[in-house]
């Protein structure tokens, strides 16, 4: 069933709806997550929100699993029971995505020596005034992939005596796997509209009701 998600890649409303429906959400999601200018660090999970609710809205709330355990640490959302993994970057290229975010180095370490490609993956470049996409990642191309580079050159570990925020998939891997011939991709402009945006309106509304 998760062919399905595979099959709305190609399909045409959906490819309209992300072109023009997820810069919009984007934008929203980091000006709600912004402070003195500055998008924080939750505006990922704002993201992850997004794109969770455009699968509610294309499949259907009862197909869709948002409540999960922390154990699962590498999958977001369920699918038709099938796990899927949501990552976001910013920027000109696509690098930087996060395979785990810890601050632990043992733990960085021991999670790239034991780390495999486990669920489909939805990863979305955001290149803002530029072009980016979104990409549907089966999980056999990233398998594929990881069999092909291995271990070393597919997973990057933060260097020693940095601030380590998490251990990371490489460059050379990411290109790998969202320019694969089994990879969805959609095309999208990156164009911020001009929004009015409260953060505190809402909730004065809220404490103004009755």
């Amino acid at each position: 069933m998760i062919n399905e998600l595979y099959k709305a890649f190609d399909n045409e409303d959906v490819k309209n709806k992300m072109q023009k429906r997820l810069p919009h959400m984007f934008h929203l999601a980091e000006l709600e997550s912004s402070r003195a200018g500055k998008v924080g660090m939750q505006v990922g999970s704002i993201r992850e929100s997004i794109i969770s609710a455009f699968l509610i809205y294309k499949f259907g709330e009862k197909n869709v699993e948002t409540e999960l355990p922390i154990t699962e640490a590498e999958v977001d959302v369920k699918l038709f029971g099938k796990p899927i993994s949501i990552k976001t970057i910013t920027g000109k290229e696509p690098s930087g995505v996060k395979l785990i975010w810890t601050v632990d180095a043992i733990k960085a370490k021991e999670f790239s020596e034991t780390y495999n490609p486990s669920c489909d993956m939805i990863f979305v470049h955001v290149n803002w005034e530029g072009e980016g996409g979104i990409y549907n990642i089966p999980l056999e191309v990233q398998k594929k992939i990881f069999e092909k580079l291995g271990r070393e050159k597919y997973i990057k570990l933060p260097k020693p005596g940095t601030n380590p925020r998490g251990v990371e998939i490489t460059k050379e891997a990411l290109k790998a796997i969202i320019t694969d011939s089994k990879t969805k991709e959609i095309i999208i402009k990156w164009t911020k509209a001009i929004i009015q945006y409260n953060p505190y309106k809402r909730w004065v509304d809220l404490w103004g009701e009755e």
